[in-house]
Order: structure tokens, then C-alpha cells, then sequence
């Protein structure tokens, strides 16, 4: 498995493929893909590429990070783990308020 990397502030008109298309310049891309919104379909401005090795994501940090793509400047760097969230509950309270 390769290494991940978080790709944001991009353009809402961009997709995963050209998202793909983008990196493949510094190595091989597992995967490419634009986050987007649940509801509205639209896209929310980041997303994540998979490369092969350590190697190609580094050349692609150091190429793209701070460039500008389609008006905007990318940030890039390797993702974090995503964090847990709660099944929803807030504070660790449940029942409609009632204490």
C-alpha cells in the first residue's frame, strides 16, 4: 500500500480524474479523489491522492505544494489518520435533554 496524501484548497470544478492526471507527472497514482459534499454533490475543495512510494509522494509535495492550479494555491502534504468521531451523541448525553 502507498502513501496518502491530502490535496486542498482546490478548485470546485475539479474532478478526481483531473485530480489524477495532476500528480501522475511525479509517479504512479493508486488513487485519486475529490471530496465531496453528501447532499449537494459539490465539491468541498480537497481530496486525496494514494502514490506508490515515498519517493513519488515526496517529488509531488515539493512540486505542487504552494502552486498555483486553476487561480488557486494548492496545499499538500501527507494525510493524517483520520480522527474517531462520536456515534453522533454530543458531550456523551443521550436522551432528548433529561438529565
Amino acid at each position: 500500500m502507498g502513501k496518502r496524501l491530502y490535496v486542498g484548497n482546490l478548485s470546485y470544478g475539479v474532478t478526481s480524474s483531473e485530480l489524477e492526471e495532476l500528480f501522475s507527472s511525479y509517479g504512479t497514482v493508486q488513487s485519486a479523489q475529490v471530496i465531496s459534499d453528501r447532499e449537494s454533490g459539490r465539491s468541498k475543495g480537497f481530496g486525496f491522492v494514494e502514490m506508490d512510494s515515498d519517493g513519488d509522494v515526496l517529488a509531488a509535495i515539493e512540486a505542487l505544494n504552494g502552486q498555483e492550479h486553476q487561480g488557486r494555491p494548492l496545499t499538500v502534504n501527507e494525510a493524517r489518520p483520520r480522527e474517531e468521531r462520536g456515534g453522533g451523541r454530543r458531550g456523551g448525553r443521550g436522551g432528548g435533554g433529561r438529565y
